[in-house]
């Protein structure tokens, strides 16, 4: 056995899976000096490492579409600027687990521009995770009985950045809403939460069934929240008049 793979099984046993592959394309011929041939070698096994995490985390994201910010039309767009876009994608509401909250009619982009800041957010290393508003309650209520539904929530639990999308399509019964209540609860100041909502503030009571809890929802919900109420005529619309 060659030298080169003897070093390729140790590193490969050692799960040093960067090395392994830097080492393997390195030539033998190469003039390097030996720390500089280790400074390559260690900053393969970085970057190995950090595509191989962000690859993870975007799979566990469960985005439904992959959206991105140079794709979200703010043209005839009111409620939000690029400038504040811009603004969050520097993430400082990450690292203070503040909340971002879109609200509008449909067809604004309020999707979008949750999952473009979502996987935005990935590409800087922190954790992700999407779900739609009747997905998120079916996976509260089947949490006891359902693995699968215990390892998302787990998940959710230790992810930085927790998109709810879609609140308001859709009705939720008392039951639901005390579930959604003390997911909300636990993740107060721990993490970040993003919804997108068709319907405003004072149209909650009705659809969660209980003002008193809607009222302490919201409390958590916007004591550290960046509150974006979008405005405009759906892009779905304009897309159809065009074609």
């Amino acid at each position: 056995m060659s030298t080169r793979d003897y070093c390729t099984n140790v590193l490969d046993t050692l799960k040093l899976k960067g090395v392994s592959h830097a080492l393997e394309q390195f030539p033998s011929d190469s003039k390097m000096s030996h720390l500089e041939f280790l400074k390559n070698l260690l900053e393969s096994e970085i970057a190995y490492r950090t595509e191989r995490r962000m690859n993870r985390n975007l799979a566990g994201a469960h985005f439904p579409v992959i959206k991105r910010i140079e794709g979200f039309v703010f043209q005839g767009l009111q409620g939000i600027s690029e400038q504040q876009v811009q603004n969050l994608l520097e993430f400082t509401w990450i690292d203070r687990n503040e909340n971002l909250l879109f609200f509008g009619p449909p067809g604004l982009g309020k999707t979008h521009l949750s999952i473009a800041l979502g996987l935005e957010a990935i590409q800087k290393g922190y954790t992700v995770c999407f779900e739609r508003i009747t997905s998120l309650v079916k996976l509260l209520k089947t949490m006891d009985v359902q693995r699968s539904s215990t390892f998302r929530i787990n998940r959710i639990m230790k992810s930085d950045v927790l998109i709810i999308d879609e609140i308001g399509y859709t009705p939720i019964d008392r039951k639901e809403a005390n579930l959604f209540f003390s997911l909300v609860s636990e993740l107060y100041e721990r993490s970040s939460i993003i919804i997108t909502s068709n319907k405003g503030f004072e149209s909650w009571a009705e659809m969660l069934g209980d003002e008193v809890m809607t009222t302490a929802l919201l409390d958590r919900l916007l004591h550290h929240a960046h509150v974006f109420s979008l405005d405009g005529v759906s892009y779905r619309i304009s897309e159809k008049k065009e074609r």
